[in-house]
């Protein structure tokens, strides 16, 4: 899975060049809130393409039995449980805050807290993700057995029963896979396969070879172009094919027999599977080697390569790219984005020096692999085994309530974002939230007005992008129209088929019209929240403003701490070493002069110099040069979120709470959103293919360079906490 997206596999989150910044949490993170196990739903929006990645990422001892148990006897929710934004019973006393914050705010969480089962980690946000599930369970519930039904009570109630009727599923086994497999096996020759591509991509669930979409133009971001991306993996990076160590090559040893027990389960012979599983790795290694790095993506001008169809095909000569894009729809497209021009001679000499054999096996493998978490037990079971229980240490698989409600937000979440929002959004949360929004605006403001490293010219490009942010709140102010959309009580696979279709003509149907910028990305139950510098806009779904995370019984400290920090860390992305590449239109587009430019990458490099001695598990540390726009994002977001409160509470008469200050308040509120326990397999993972850093350094790395939280708690100079030199980008 090469290209990152905003849409999983198949039932596309399209990407963009720019990378749509995820808030305070992972990628990895977030696909077992909205996804079930279809596709990495990487926060970076890097140019687009349909991952099919189909099952990454799906989804103490007495803690973890005690949630087996829990989740075995699980009921829907009424209503949200509460928790408060500010817990001291997650504190562990018996540390200095001055020596390690994070396990100063969050000793007593994770000592309560251990890993589910089901769970490859388990932290604040995805808590209150599994309590939004819970709840979403009984509205679906209700809604599948209802007899006086809205239309859209219709839709997300029968998918919902179909995907929980595990009978029907199981009795179909493979079945609905026959037509597909039939298709390819019917390929009598390589320019039949190669003609097929264009059907396959735009009507199968999968990634072929490459990936295909609409995308933002990033030179014109009014409008919108068609994009060929690199894709084609079914492990989550191109490292994961390259690298030498003893636990790369167990890995691949894993994903080999993973192919082929995948590939016996739609039919195939024993000893034909396994030599397939073997040609399926030698094609996703040549396709490997061919794409840009995770660090390398990072630089929006790699993936930008605008030309016509005609250029197109003259540099990639093997496809017939006019009839390509009429099988996706749009058979009068003229320019387009080709966003690696390597990995595409790399397509083509694949597809003409394969064997056609070779070739039908890859595509036969993707078509399997794509559709096992919708297809019978077997199936899912063999997809979860290797992309959860080996990759990220996930010891059992969600229950299927669970997984069904997932698949329901993911094939049809706006319908079943208005019941959620319906019932747990406030009007007087969303102004809440806005007026927060619009303060912390302010303080950003203010911040660029006083660097003393920034020319004046640059100041006023930035603070022109800075007052063209468009804040989008709680949810979208149009609704998805799904009318369109069959979706049937009895037809499980059907429905799953039939939304990605609905989603992929929605997508293809984008091309050459001017952009909506009305448009979400996320579902308004999601439990995170964006950035996207190409819309210059933030984000924020009303699943994020929920307590713990948004707490209106609580004062403003731990809030402007903890929400106020993550409207701070969206805005602060479009100045971060991605963001601030793009301008106040969300145009490509350098506008920094050449001295403000080395200020900011001098600026930067502290932060990353100083993230990247931080350790995740073993000897492996922090790849800071991925992880830096989060990094800056963090501690730009957690300023500007502590001077806005300040100027908000100004005057006020503060007082101690629960045994802590305001501004001591402020900083617990702000950590108390990461704690985290996670697996070492996912961990593991996650230094390799996440722009995140590991929980506690996106704490401790942030308040060692805030002379705030050295006051605020009488820190002093040679505690771990507190740093001669600060680093301060914003």
């Amino acid at each position: 899975m090469e290209a990152s997206n905003v849409k999983d596999g198949r039932f596309v989150f399209l990407p963009k060049i720019a990378s749509v910044y995820s808030t305070l949490v992972s990628p990895c993170h977030l696909i077992g809130q909205i996804a079930d196990s279809v596709s990495y739903y990487a926060k970076t929006r890097n140019i687009a393409m349909r991952v099919a990645f189909a099952p990454l990422f799906a989804v103490l001892l007495a803690g973890a039995n005690a949630f087996a148990q829990q989740s075995s006897v699980a009921k829907p929710l009424q209503a949200m449980p509460y928790s408060p934004s500010l817990d001291v019973s997650s504190l562990d006393k018996s540390v200095d805050p001055c020596t390690d914050f994070y396990k100063f705010a969050c000793g007593g969480w994770m000592k309560n807290n251990p890993v589910p089962a089901d769970q490859a980690r388990w932290d604040v946000y995805s808590k209150l993700a599994n309590d939004n599930q819970q709840f979403l369970w009984g509205i679906l519930e209700a809604d599948a057995k209802g007899s006086d039904r809205t239309p859209l009570q219709q839709k997300i109630g029968d998918y919902f029963a179909a995907c929980m009727d595990t009978a029907a599923i199981d009795k179909r086994g493979a079945a609905p896979l026959a037509p597909e497999l039939a298709a390819i096996d019917k390929l009598s020759d390589r320019k039949a396969l190669i003609a097929y591509l264009g059907p396959l991509n735009r009507h199968t669930r999968g990634t072929f070879f490459f990936n295909s979409g609409s995308t933002q133009d990033p030179g014109d971001s009014n409008q919108v172009i068609a994009d060929i991306a690199a894709g084609g993996l079914g492990l989550p990076d191109r490292d994961y094919y390259l690298k030498t160590d003893a636990k790369s090559e167990e890995t691949r040893q894993k994903y080999l027999a993973y192919v082929a027990q995948i590939l016996e389960l739609a039919g195939v012979p024993a000893a034909q599977a396994k030599q397939d599983a073997a040609t399926v790795m030698r094609i996703e290694t040549a396709l490997a080697k061919a794409s840009l790095t995770r660090v390398e993506r990072r630089d929006p001008y790699k993936q930008y390569h605008k030309m016509t169809v005609a250029e197109l095909s003259a540099r990639s000569p093997v496809v017939s790219w006019p009839d390509y894009l009429a099988a996706q729809g749009v058979p009068n497209v003229t320019t387009l984005n080709l966003s690696q021009p390597e990995f595409q001679k790399a397509v083509d000499a694949i597809l003409m020096n394969e064997p056609l054999d070779a070739l039908k096996a890859y595509l036969r493998f993707h078509v399997v692999t794509a559709a096992a978490p919708s297809l019978s037990s077997p199936f899912e079971t063999a997809n979860f085994d290797f992309y959860s229980r080996y990759m990220r240490g996930t010891q059992q698989m969600p229950p299927r309530w669970k997984r069904c409600v997932r698949q329901v937000d993911r094939a049809l979440g706006e319908a079943l974002g208005q019941e959620f929002v319906r019932r747990t959004f406030s009007p007087e949360t969303k102004q809440k939230t806005v007026v927060m929004t619009d303060q912390i605006e302010q303080a950003m403001q203010g911040e660029i007005e006083q660097l003393n490293w920034m020319s004046p010219a640059t100041k006023a490009e930035a603070l022109r992008k800075l007052h063209a942010v468009r804040n989008k709140i709680g949810y979208p102010d149009k609704w998805r129209d799904y009318s369109s959309l069959t979706i049937k009580p009895d037809d499980y696979y059907g429905n799953a088929v039939r939304a990605a279709d609905f989603e992929n003509t929605r997508d293809w149907a984008k091309v050459g019209k001017p952009v909506d910028r009305n448009e979400w990305d996320m579902t308004p139950p999601t439990v995170n929240a964006y950035y996207n510098p190409q819309m210059n806009d933030v984000n924020f779904p009303a699943g994020v403003l929920q307590p713990p995370l948004y707490d209106a019984k609580l004062d403003d400290a731990p809030n402007y701490g903890n929400t106020g920090s993550t409207i701070g860390h969206e805005l602060t992305h479009g100045f971060d070493d991605e963001g601030r590449q793009f301008d106040a239109q969300g145009n490509l587009k350098d506008w920094w002069t050449k001295d403000d430019a080395k200020g900011f990458e001098d600026r930067i490099n502290c932060l990353r110099d100083q993230f990247a001695t931080y350790v995740v598990v073993d000897d492996i540390h922090i790849n800071s040069k991925l992880t830096s726009g989060e990094d800056v994002a963090d501690l730009g977001g957690t300023l500007i979120a502590y001077i806005a409160w300040k100027k908000a509470t100004a005057g006020a008469d503060l007082k101690p709470e629960e045994g802590f200050t305001p501004d001591q308040r402020f900083f617990i509120g702000f950590a108390q959103w990461a704690c985290e326990n996670t697996r070492e397999a996912n961990s593991r993972l996650q230094a390799l293919t996440d722009p995140h850093s590991p929980g506690f350094a996106r704490i401790n790395g942030i308040v060692t360079n805030m002379p705030q939280f050295a006051t605020a708690f009488g820190c002093k100079a040679g505690q771990r906490m507190v740093k001669a030199q600060v680093c301060k980008v914003w």
